[in-house]
């Protein structure tokens, strides 16, 4: 300002990128299409010590049970609550008005910082469901049909394997309370190693807080009831050997056939032989409702338990990203042709730098000289008109 000093305020920081837990999507869908995300930039300061408006954060909403990624597969977060927030890009910060540098030996400093960029990250977004009780079973056992009977879901019921394509998701309610079920795509031998359909969904296993296994007691069931419970157990320990160790209930369903009634006696003797906690085996028909209540009674008791059980620990941890420490503030390596100079706060300051601002290249230059980048760069052998590299910016050295 002519005869009043420098008054040119401080540019606002930019908007941050943020994640938050929404109960009310239940996939990636939406943001399938939509792969790149930017937070809004902050305004430029102003005039009389305007300091400019900070950029607004973006937020991304995304169903509960969300776990972040970056690309080296280190956990960044498990949103798991509603509202829950992870930033997972941080807006750059403004640059300082000319105002910042006034000083009782520089009184009318003409330079000004730019503000910084902002982080650039790629994350990979993984959702694995959030529900109490998981239905597991064989193809064609009826975890679909029972959905529908214990919940208002209607998830697609027909008479081939595979008719679940996608977990789907329910909520029961009983007397002694309400849970929510979630029915996922059936299971077969050598699910472990990705056959079937089952592998993909067995992650979301390890979010309930019991299995209910739902076994087919018809005659002609395939496999034998004895024995899909076997491979159903295999499976599960192949997976992980925590989800062996589940709470587990098991349903014998399609009670109301002929000739099931020897099949529920062997599963019980079966089941009745196992060490540790004793499991529960329910007789129940998903299509005509005999032995529903009683089961949804005992998992409503089950679900209330586990619920006041001490949360276990989780099997991963989240990462916490921190900056490195830099034990020099440069490093120079020659590559073909250039000079590249790599450091937190060369880099930092190259960036903010105003290179049409007569002030601000000489003020850079003078750091350059100060911090020893010029004395380093002679004794590696630098020349006139030798390129040297600092962030994104190139410069032509002369003496």
């Amino acid at each position: 300002m002519p005869r009043g000093g420098p008054d040119g305020g401080d540019g606002g920081d930019g908007g941050s990128v943020v994640l938050i837990a929404d109960p009310a999507k239940h996939s990636f869908l939406d943001l399938r299409y939509r792969r790149h995300e930017r937070a809004a930039p902050g305004a430029a300061g102003g005039p009389k010590n305007r300091h400019g408006r900070r950029g607004s954060d973006l937020l991304i909403p995304v169903p509960l049970g969300t776990l972040v990624r970056d690309e080296g597969g280190a956990l960044l977060a498990d949103l798991t609550a509603a509202g829950q927030r992870a930033r997972v890009a941080a807006g750059g910060s403004g640059g300082r008005g000319n105002r910042r540098f006034t000083s009782s030996r520089h009184q009318t400093p003409r330079h000004a910082e730019k503000g910084l960029p902002g982080e650039q990250r790629k994350i990979f977004l993984e959702l694995k469901l959030l529900a109490q009780v998981g239905l597991v079973g064989f193809p064609n056992a009826g975890k679909s049909t029972l959905l529908s009977r214990i919940t208002a879901a209607r998830p697609r019921v027909a008479d081939f394997p595979f008719t679940t394509l996608q977990p789907q998701l329910g909520l029961a309610e009983t007397g002694g309370g309400s849970f929510v079920v979630a029915d996922l795509p059936g299971l077969i031998e050598g699910a472990h190693r990705g056959a079937g359909l089952g592998h993909r969904f067995l992650r979301h296993v390890e979010r309930n807080l019991l299995l209910l296994l739902v076994i087919d007691l018809s005659p002609e069931a395939q496999p034998d009831p004895v024995e899909a419970y076997r491979q159903l157990l295999a499976e599960l320990e192949l997976y992980s050997k925590k989800l062996a160790g589940f709470p587990r209930v098991v349903a014998g369903n399609k009670r109301d056939l002929p000739g099931t009634r020897e099949n529920l006696d062997r599963l019980q003797r079966l089941v009745g032989q196992e060490k540790g906690t004793p499991v529960k085996v329910f007789g129940v028909s998903a299509a005509t409702g005999a032995g529903i209540e009683e089961l949804l009674q005992h998992l409503a008791a089950e679900v209330v338990r586990q619920s006041s059980l001490p949360a276990a620990e989780p099997e991963e941890r989240i990462i916490k990203v921190e900056p490195e420490k830099e034990e020099a503030p440069f490093a120079i390596e020659k590559e073909e042709g250039a000079y590249r100079v790599r450091g937190h706060r060369i880099e930092r300051i190259t960036a903010q730098t105003d290179f049409e601002n007569d002030e601000s290249l000489r003020r850079f230059q003078h750091y350059c000289r100060r911090c020893g980048l010029e004395r380093a760069l002679k004794r590696m052998g630098v020349k006139e008109g030798d390129t040297v590299c600092i962030g994104e910016e190139e410069f032509y050295y002369g003496e």
